[in-house]
């Protein structure tokens, strides 16, 4: 992440919160994605799949950075 290189925790949390609004365009992408049939069933799942990952790292990594 481009935060982690950052000195100041206030900017790396800033950074996080950033990549967690990212994260839910991500989202709404793959629901447009999967509505107009750009994909199929079983590739909506795997990325979704990955999306709740991601979602899971950012949102344990924010509740460290705001005790």
């Amino acid at each position: 992440m481009e935060g982690a290189m950052r000195l100041g925790s206030k900017e790396y949390r800033q950074f996080v919160g950033i990549a967690r609004g990212s994260a839910g365009e991500v989202y709404y992408q793959l629901l447009l994605a999967k509505d107009l049939k750009y994909n199929t069933e079983d590739a909506y799942r795997e990325l979704r799949s990955g999306y709740d990952r991601v979602i899971q790292i950012l949102s344990r990594l924010s509740q460290t950075l705001y005790p």
